[in-house]
């Protein structure tokens, strides 16, 4: 290739990045394609890689075809994206490419299966199980964990003997969304596994199990293993709820590392003893924000009136997270006197302390905040935004949000809840202009809320949130 073509490549490769980053690029779709059917194996990968970027489902049938590509690392990249996609109508095609001569092409086929999640595609998957590449065997556990049907029971126990430790992981991960009795028996030998993620898997697993039988196991776990481990072991014993083990949580709320007092104090607030109120109190002037923030979540749980000045307090926080957490006590708590300040936080240029600020001032019913919600309404759009990372840190700790993605729902929730018993025409307007900005497809889906909304809540529809504020309106409270 001379200079000439090289350049022409590094421009053509360039043009695809500007795609994949601008899905509004006039042309862009049909650049792309053009790209797909190109004989240089590197811009048929990129082009396969942006379509699954732009999540347009025009690219479905050239990806399934690219499946078929004579370079490997082009048929890979084509079950990426179609991965990204996750459209049930690729199962069949994605399960051919299962078998695959090459490693990474059965691995992405495999992982975008799991984002498909169809249970017929079980069979399918449990052969990749002996696969002789780990990376296979490990990415069939992860997509057959993820079908929902107990049918995967038995792969996953088998897949629980695997040398690899990503495989034992993500087969007790599965395990732990089954409901059948014998999990937590099987399970409970990992916290001993010399593996340290598969220790936190089994950890988990047990937690969510609410496994009594395992926290003389977890107690151990507590005193012999690594800080890195740690967090897991502590929020299992606060979703198992045995209060007998307070005093070990008090005393893992002092130790040295940042995320190992955060998550006992969140186990803590999971149990509601009284010992977990002066934890909480104490950590909300701790010198690591992670923790001050752990600490006015644990408020929100077992606080009371008496706590509003230190979260107050929390609201003139550096850090947007020990804001995000004293919003959400204030709210839980009903701290109706802290409403005029929660309105300020409305304007705060973070995503998770606006989202924290709506669903406090819907939970404390702030008629003071109408006006400024409903101008919030009018410029948010109700379609998914990115989920970012926070923060990381040992073991299964890591801080996600995908806060903008909520706020459109929750501020019709919060909306909803200061109009409880009357019709504003204000608000109703708005409300009924935001319900025509959504695509009738996507009202039956569940409900985009914060994350601390409670389990009431965790199953409604986002029609049944603008319900809760239209169905008595009439036309002419409507305006029409």
């Amino acid at each position: 290739m001379g200079a000439s073509e090289r350049a022409g490549l590094e421009a053509r490769l360039s043009e695809l990045k500007g795609i994949s980053e601008n899905a509004q690029t006039a042309g862009g779709f049909d650049t792309v394609v053009i790209a797909l059917g190109d004989s240089d194996a590197r811009l048929r990968r990129a082009a396969a890689w942006t379509l699954g970027s732009l999540k347009d489902i025009r690219g479905r049938v050239l990806l399934e075809t690219a499946l078929q590509d004579p370079d490997a690392a082009v048929r890979g990249t084509a079950a990426e994206s179609l991965g990204a996609l996750a459209l049930p109508r690729s199962r069949e095609p994605l399960e051919a490419a299962l078998g695959d001569p090459y490693a990474r092409v059965r691995s992405q086929a495999a992982w975008a299966l799991w984002a498909i999640a169809d249970v017929a595609s079980l069979d399918a998957l449990t052969p990749l199980l002996h696969d002789p590449d780990p990376s296979v065997r490990w990415s069939a556990a992860s997509a057959i964990g993820r079908l929902p049907t107990p049918a995967t029971f038995l792969p996953l126990s088998a897949a629980l003997s695997d040398t690899n430790d990503r495989v034992r992981r993500e087969a007790i991960l599965g395990l732990g969304r089954l409901e059948q009795a014998e999990v937590p028996d099987l399970v409970r030998r990992f916290l001993n596994d010399p593996a340290r993620r598969v220790r936190v898997s089994a950890a988990v697993t047990l937690g969510r199990r609410r496994d009594r039988s395992s926290v003389p196991m977890l107690l151990e776990r507590i005193q012999r293993d690594e800080s890195w481990v740690l967090p897991a072991v502590l929020v299992a014993l606060g979703r198992i709820g045995d209060p007998s083990v307070a005093s070990a949580l008090v005393g893992a709320a002092s130790r040295r590392e940042a995320w190992v007092r955060v998550c006992a104090i969140h186990a803590l607030g999971l149990l509601g003893v009284d010992e977990a109120r002066g934890v909480a109190r104490a950590a909300l002037n701790d010198p690591a924000w992670a923790v001050r923030g752990a600490g006015a979540e644990c408020l929100a749980r077992v606080g009371g009136p008496e706590d509003l000045n230190r979260l107050l307090e929390r609201l003139e926080d550096t850090h947007p997270w020990p804001r995000r957490g004293a919003l959400h006590a204030i709210g839980q708590l009903g701290l109706t006197a802290a409403a005029p300040r929660v309105r300020e936080e409305l304007k705060h240029p973070v995503p998770e302390v606006r989202l924290a600020a709506v669903w406090a001032l819907g939970c404390l019913r702030d008629d003071g905040a109408k006006e400024s919600l409903v101008q919030m309404l009018r410029s948010l759009a109700p379609t998914p935004g990115e989920v970012r990372t926070i923060a990381e840190g040992d073991g299964a700790v890591k801080l996600l949000s995908d806060a903008e993605s909520r706020l459109f729902d929750a501020t019709v929730q919060a909306l909803s809840r200061l109009s409880e018993g009357e019709n504003d025409p204000v608000v109703l307007r708005a409300v009924s202009d935001a319900r025509a900005r959504v695509r009738d497809d996507e009202l039956d889906r569940p409900a985009r809320l914060p994350t601390f909304e409670t389990a009431s809540t965790s199953s409604i529809t986002l029609r049944q949130l603008f319900d809760g504020v239209l169905a008595a309106a009439d036309d002419d409270e409507l305006g029409c």
